[in-house]
């Protein structure tokens, strides 16, 4: 048997072995399921599979190998090799939150396969601002652990999300998301040149606005200048999500007007899983 027909079934065989749980990825084995999870995360990446229909995929791929280049990840070759055997390996059926790793030290490419969970059409926002903990804003994967205690924190408050603040106070995006708000008709986010995450959700928003000929602006503001504004929270598992409620302060939540026709618009936008 040749390499090439080895490896064809290989990949035709991925959707078998790899099941709810953690994968590693050799070039040789593709995917097969992982005994446990070790180092510390250097990328990392995830997006919602609904019926194998998935929103802006082809954009998490490039952000996910642009990433690994960043952290001199593995070879292209490989990353590509790797991306090919995880999308043949997602359920075409049901709702997943799959999410790509490269652990650090072993430099391992890993698939992690979970169930989504359930899907939230609105958010209560923890109003008091939350010092940036991230030391890679930048780059999703390293400070994962330290985003998951803000979250804890929040929900300790009754939230279940949290904004975090830059030292000048300005908004820098949520543990979770990105933080787009409306000023009159101007749709508004934080300026590029703050440590925030090219948010994939919150650049198909963009694209849209500017489609339609909405304003796009960038502006710093504090949580305190939101107040009373219709505020999102955008990201590729739940969507958009207007802030319903701000908890811990005297912010009041700006009637979510906008939000329910751009869901509409954005839920439309899942594209069939690749064939492998």
């Amino acid at each position: 048997m040749t390499q090439t027909m080895t490896q064809a079934m290989t990949r035709a065989t991925t959707r078998a072995t790899v099941v709810e749980g953690l994968s590693g990825w050799t070039s040789a084995g593709g995917l097969l399921p992982a005994a446990e999870a070790g180092g510390r995360l250097l990328v990392a990446d995830s997006w919602l599979v609904r019926d194998g229909r998935v929103r802006g995929l082809e954009r998490h791929r490039e952000r996910f190998l642009r990433a690994c280049g960043e952290c001199s990840g593995p070879p292209l070759r490989r990353l590509v090799e790797f991306w090919r055997d995880v999308t043949a390996a997602l359920p075409r059926s049901g709702e997943w939150f799959p999410r790509v790793e490269l652990a650090a030290g072993s430099l391992e490419l890993r698939l992690l396969l979970r169930p989504a969970p359930q899907l939230e059409p609105d958010i209560r926002v923890w109003a008091a601002g939350q010092p940036d903990p991230r030391t890679v804003p930048r780059r999703k994967g390293p400070d994962l652990d330290a985003l998951a205690r803000v979250r804890r924190r929040a929900s300790g408050a009754g939230a279940t999300e949290a904004v975090l603040v830059a030292s000048s106070g300005a908004v820098l995006e949520a543990a979770t998301a990105s933080v787009l708000w409306w000023e009159d008709d101007t749709l508004c986010l934080p300026p590029p040149r703050l440590p925030v995450l090219a948010g994939v959700t919150g650049q198909l928003i963009q694209e849209r606005a500017h489609r339609l000929g909405v304003r796009v602006v960038h502006r710093e503001r504090t949580p305190a200048e939101l107040d009373g504004r219709e505020v999102w929270l955008v990201n590729a598992l739940h969507g958009i999500r207007p802030v319903t409620a701000w908890v811990g302060g005297p912010l009041t939540p700006g009637p979510a007007v906008r939000a329910a026709e751009w869901r509409r618009w954005l839920d439309s936008l899942g594209e069939p899983l690749p064939r492998i």
